[in-house]
Parts: C-alpha cells; sequence; structure tokens
C-alpha cells in the first residue's frame, strides 16, 4: 500500500472475527496488529493466535476495493451505480417471472446481527424464505434437537458456571485448538484442579493430553456408544431418581430400550473398550455436576439430530439441567454463527426463533415491516445449491464462501455454474466470486460497528478500528441499499443501533437488550421485556418450552451413507488451530502460514503400513465423487481405519469427497463419514 493509499487506524474495544468464544481486541498502534482487552470472555485480555493475526486481512493487498461486473467473461471494475442497476435488472425479471422463490439469500455467520437481520429482511420483502446461513453446515442438527427436546436450541449454561463442574463430558469437539480461550481460561483452571475431561473423539488431540480418560469412537457410530453409557447408568443406579421423576417423561419406556442394549456389542460397534465405556458411564454418572460440551463431530452427520437426542437423555437421566456446572453446551463456530440465527437468517424462523408457521409472530413482524413476512418455509443452504439452474435462478451470498464450505464440491461448482445471476458480497475474491456476474466490495470487522452473539448467548458490540480501503463500503450500507431498490420500503437506518433497537422490538429473546446497555460489557438472552438482566441457566423450574418435562427418547443406531469396503477408510474432518473455516481470510494473510501440522492427511501406522505410505508421502484420496492430492502425517493419534484433513483449504479441496445427502431434520450435511481409497503418488 503507498503513502497516499495508508488508512487511518484507532484503537476501540471490538470483538475477535473469528470463532464463537467473542474474545475483545482491538487495534494496537505500535504493532499495528490487534491486541486483547478485557472484554465478557477474555476477562483477562488473553486472545489466541488467530485473534493476534485479525488485523492481517484488514490491511491485506489482496482486498476487494471496487464493485466488479462480469464482462465478456471476465470480472472487470465498476462503479457501485452500474452494479446496483444489474442486480436490480436481473433480480427484477426473477421475480416478474417466477416469483421471490427463484432467489436464494446466504446471510454471513461471521458479520453482525444488524446486518443479517436487515438481509433476511429484504429477503422476506420480496417474499421469500430462502435464507439460511453456514450454521447450517455445523451446528442446526443440535439446535434442532435442543429446540425439540427444551424449547431451546442453544448453550443451557455460561462459560462461568461451567467452572462449577466435576466432570466435563467432550464429545465430537476439540475447543484446545478450536475455542482455545474457552479451554485455557474456563476449563483447563477446572480441570488442574482436579475436574475428570472424559474425551470422545476419534483422535488425540490437544483437548486429549489433560482427559482422564479417551474413548476413540469410531465417526458415525455414537449412538450405539451413548445408549451404552445409558444402559449402564440405569442398569448400576447411576440416575438421579427424583430429577426423573419430577423433569422427565417416558421412563419406563426409555428403560426396556435400554434392557435390549447389548452394552459389549455397541462397544465393538463404536470402536472403543467396553470397560473404558462403563469408566465413562460411571465418571459422568456418579459426578454431582456434570457438563456435556459437544460440537461438529456429533451434529456434522445424516444423523446429526439423532445423534444429539441420544446425548441429551443422558442429561436428563442424572439431573444435569438448570443448575451451575452442568447441561449441554454446543461450541459454536463462528463468531455469530449464534447471533445471525438469533436475528432470522435462516429458512423456518423469524427473528427470535419465531416459526414462519406462525400466524400471530407474522402479524406482530407485518406491524412492524408494514409487510407480512411469507408463511411457506423455504430451503436450507445445500437445499438452495441443489436447486440452482432450476428453481433458484439467482442468488446473494454474503460473507460466505460455499465453494469451498459445502459438501460434494464438484456438485456444487456445477450449481454455480447454473446459476443466471449470482451476485458474491465479501471482502476477498474468493472462490465463490469466481462465478459471480456481480462482486461487492465489502467491509472487515474492524472498519464496521454492530453487535454479534457468542457461543454461551452473550450480545457484545463491535466497534470500528480502521477505515474502509478503495471504494470498498460498510455491509450495512450495502445491505441498505440492496433493500431500498429492490423494495418500495425505505431503509432508513443511520447506524447499527437503530436496527439492534427495531431486533429488540420484533425478536422476544433480546426485547430487554439496549444497544447502549451492552456498552463495553454484554447482555445475554433470553431477556425478556422490562427485566433487569438476562437469563444465564436455562430450565432451572421447567424448561424454555414452558414444559415441567422432557421426554426420555429410544434413539436406534443410524448407518452411515457411505459403506466402507475393506480397502476403504472413514475420512472424517475438523478445524485446526491456525487457520479459520474456509481459508478465505486466514490464508490469504501472511502471518497464519500454512503448516506442517495441519495441511496433511493424518493416517494410523498400521493403515500407512498396509498401504506402503511413509511419513510425509504424498496420497491420492478418492471416491466416487472425486479425488484430492495431499501429503500424510503417520501418527497413533488417528484411530485405526480412519483418516483425518483439515477442510480449510481449496487446494487440497477436501469437500470434494464428503456427501451431500441430509438429515431429515435438521437438512445437514454428513461431513465426519467419508468413505475413502487412499493411495500413494508414485514419480511417473
Amino acid at each position: 500500500m503507498t503513502d497516499s493509499e495508508k488508512r487511518s487506524f484507532r484503537s476501540q474495544p471490538s470483538v475477535c472475527p473469528f470463532c464463537g468464544v467473542g474474545c475483545g481486541i482491538e487495534y494496537h498502534p505500535s504493532s499495528g496488529t490487534a491486541r486483547g482487552w478485557p472484554a465478557p470472555v477474555n476477562r483477562r485480555g488473553e486472545i489466541c493466535p488467530k485473534g493476534a493475526a485479525a488485523f492481517d486481512a484488514v490491511d491485506d493487498d489482496e482486498r476487494l476495493t471496487e464493485p466488479l461486473v462480469r464482462d465478456g467473461g471476465r470480472l472487470v471494475k465498476s462503479s457501485w451505480k452500474e452494479a446496483f442497476r444489474r442486480i436490480v435488472e436481473a433480480y427484477s425479471t426473477f421475480l416478474h417471472e417466477d416469483g421471490a422463490d427463484a432467489l436464494a439469500f446466504f446471510a454471513s455467520s461471521n458479520c453482525t446481527n444488524e446486518e443479517n437481520y436487515l438481509l433476511q429482511k429484504v429477503a422476506r420483502l420480496l417474499g421469500t424464505n430462502n435464507i439460511d446461513n453456514c450454521a447450517r453446515l455445523c451446528h442446526s442438527s443440535t439446535v434442532a434437537a435442543m429446540q425439540a427436546r427444551f424449547g431451546l436450541g442453544a448453550m443451557t449454561n455460561t462459560l462461568e458456571d461451567l467452572k462449577d463442574a466435576d466432570v466435563y463430558f467432550i464429545i465430537g469437539a476439540n475447543p484446545a485448538e478450536q475455542h482455545p480461550i474457552i479451554f485455557r481460561s474456563y476449563l483447563l483452571p477446572a480441570i488442574r484442579n482436579g475436574t475428570d475431561l472424559v474425551h470422545i473423539d476419534p483422535r488425540q488431540n490437544d483437548t486429549t493430553r489433560p482427559a482422564s480418560l479417551h474413548l476413540p469412537v469410531r465417526p458415525g457410530y455414537d449412538i450405539p456408544l451413548l445408549n451404552s453409557i445409558a444402559a449402564t447408568i440405569v442398569d448400576e443406579g447411576l440416575h438421579d431418581e427424583a430429577f426423573v421423576h419430577d423433569r422427565t417423561s417416558g421412563f419406563d419406556e426409555f428403560r426396556s430400550f435400554l434392557e435390549e442394549v447389548d452394552i459389549e456389542e455397541n462397544a465393538a460397534l463404536s470402536g472403543v473398550d467396553a470397560d473404558d465405556l462403563r469408566r465413562a458411564a460411571h465418571l459422568y454418572g456418579e459426578a454431582e455436576r456434570a457438563a456435556i460440551i459437544t460440537g461438529m463431530g456429533m451434529s456434522q452427520h445424516h444423523c446429526g439430530t439423532d445423534n444429539v437426542h441420544a446425548l441429551l437423555n443422558l442429561a436428563l437421566l442424572t439431573g444435569n439441567i438448570g443448575k451451575p456446572g452442568v447441561g449441554v453446551n454446543p461450541l459454536r463456530g463462528q463468531n455469530n454463527v449464534q447471533g445471525a440465527s438469533d436475528v432470522g437468517a435462516l429458512p423456518d424462523v423469524l427473528p427470535g426463533y419465531q416459526s414462519v408457521l406462525d400466524d400471530e409472530a407474522r402479524a406482530r413482524i407485518a406491524d412492524e415491516w408494514g409487510v407480512e413476512p411469507p408463511s411457506t418455509p423455504g430451503l436450507t443452504e445445500v437445499e438452495l445449491t441443489h436447486r440452482f439452474g432450476d428453481d433458484i435462478r439467482g442468488a446473494y451470498v454474503f460473507g460466505e464462501n460455499p465453494i469451498v464450505t459445502e459438501p460434494n464440491a464438484n456438485r456444487v461448482a456445477d450449481a454455480f455454474d447454473s446459476l443466471e445471476f449470482l451476485v458474491v458480497h465479501d471482502i476477498f475474491r474468493t472462490e465463490t466470486a469466481e462465478y459471480a456476474d456481480v462482486v461487492l466490495p465489502g467491509s472487515t470487522w474492524a472498519e464496521k460497528a454492530g453487535t454479534v452473539t457468542n457461543t454461551d448467548r452473550q450480545v457484545m458490540r463491535m466497534r470500528t478500528n480502521a477505515d474502509l480501503p478503495g471504494n470498498a463500503r460498510r455491509d450495512l450500507d450495502i445491505i441498505r441499499e440492496l433493500g431500498s431498490r429492490l423494495t418500495d420500503l425505505e431503509f432508513n437506518y443511520d447506524e447499527p443501533a437503530a436496527v439492534f433497537e427495531e431486533i429488540t422490538r420484533v425478536s422476544p429473546i433480546y426485547a430487554g437488550m439496549t444497544y447502549d446497555g451492552i456498552g463495553t460489557a454484554s447482555q445475554r438472552w433470553p431477556y425478556p421485556k422490562d427485566a433487569s438482566s438476562g437469563v444465564g441457566i436455562l430450565h432451572v423450574d421447567e424448561y424454555e418450552s414452558g414444559d415441567e418435562r422432557a421426554t426420555l427418547v429410544p434413539i436406534e443406531h443410524v448407518n452411515p451413507v457411505d459403506s466402507i469396503d475393506d480397502d476403504e477408510l472413514v475420512l472424517t474432518t475438523g478445524r485446526v488451530l491456525q487457520h479459520f473455516n474456509s481459508g478465505a481470510v486466514t490464508r490469504r494473510s501472511g502471518v497464519l502460514m500454512r503448516m506442517r501440522s495441519e495441511d496433511v492427511l493424518q493416517i494410523h501406522p498400521d493403515d500407512a503400513f498396509d498401504r506402503g505410505i511413509s511419513d510425509g508421502d504424498t496420497v491420492q484420496v478418492e471416491n466416487d465423487r472425486g479425488s484430492v492430492t495431499i501429503q500424510v502425517d503417520v501418527t497413533p493419534a488417528i484411530r485405526r481405519g480412519t483418516v483425518f484433513a483439515t477442510f480449510h483449504y481449496a487446494d487440497p479441496l477436501i469437500n470434494t469427497l464428503v456427501p451431500d445427502e441430509l438429515d431429515s431434520v435438521a437438512k445437514i450435511p454428513e461431513y465426519k463419514h467419508t468413505a475413502t481409497r487412499v493411495t500413494l503418488v508414485t514419480d511417473s
């Protein structure tokens, strides 16, 4: 960047743009990097390596600074006026010829509540519920199960009260690497003071190191494992009889179901030692306070909702609901994946998780908007891409990179290629932007203000730390103009505070919050109107559904989509500390470079030996969906029969191999179990 192009930076307390922890960061004038400040979550100002490098993307030379439009097959610079003219012309044609359901809107779970709220409002004012965000790809099954059983699909407890747990039951999550401030500032001190950790994961990782017990579950076989733990708890009288009597229903039927569970057989099916399984049941069942902490290893299956239902049974059997140090606590992936869903960027619910089928909810929103939102649920993110070029003619993708993040990536690329008109609104020219007809240059986290909601339901404020580069615009201003050009309504919001005030008027769970009241602290939902504060621990006397009892539900095992032949290995995927999501932000920065420990395929020594593979070799990983080439890391950390790779990169694009069959309830794909053949690449 030349001297004439230098931008103004300033230190104002804001929120890290990466994971769902929600650490406070701000500009550090002397170093030009991010530093922490004592915020609601990172109270000592501690941050992780990603947070420290958060300004790299802000001042990156590859930033989009001018609108781009497609001309003769190429993307060329354009004026904002021309870019919006093309959007309005194309979308108006589709609306006139096929109606609003010919359009798809992808919201952004790493952008603010206000931006996501306005985008879903634009979609619904046009007449479609085809609005979704990448929560669909990570925790939608967790939300579905918890919503059905408890009435709310969010973390039941607070990070602070989890310090009171006697046992952490961490399943399908690796918080030491994926949520490091939660792990090091909240969980690890308790572990050092005597809290036991049971870690259930197909591989050993940094979370496993302090564990009392590790169960290396076979991917796709969580239900047999959890049913066996439940059977052990009931058979050995470890369940909380008073809680079961007062706060659950269906125990007799559930006990009869568990009596048919063969623990030895299920242990073998799930790939764990039966004695270790029983020990896990005793650690969890005998604890006075046991907290379940769960992640995408549980949710990202075509039976993800059933997986979570089986997990909820454990909490209900043992009375680990409604008090400090217990509960079921999903750790959310991106910094506002919780908030984007809270404010209605989902196809079946309005702001505050009010069903689009609810006549009263739609009427209340109509009183605010002047237009009633549509009553027919829209399509989810993956369902939308499956309809591109058919029912869906145009799409608006805001701050996401689905070409890299969605499953069965070759099919996704073909789908985007078939769209008649694609708008991408982002800060970099991502892989998805290469398919766009119009690209709109937006703002990074440091160039805007607004609110985000972290993993334990705390709403916090972001503040501007940098000017915009070139002719880029703030995301909220772009969506305001989109709304005013496409609808008959004015989008006259002077600042994010005005949008937030509207959110509190239409969303019951945010009703008692105020923008000024958040300040440099936080407010937690549910925060009812006229209440003095938000609710920390959920389901204390009754469930948020209003019911006094939650049902214990028998859950049968569901086989993975892919069957495994003798020569095949199961591929499972996940995140690492140094990079984030599709890598669109972190891999373009100059600090968080690829490391040998992350851009590899982990394979067990026995599986490597059987295939003539040595550490550091290059292999081809393939199935009927495609193939990728990648180096291997031969390590006993991964269970035999399973290989692991990150999904952070467009090269190698691991999601090429992943199936796109969906959970029947939550419509989440199966990222965690893929049949693959792994072969050594030899020089020709």
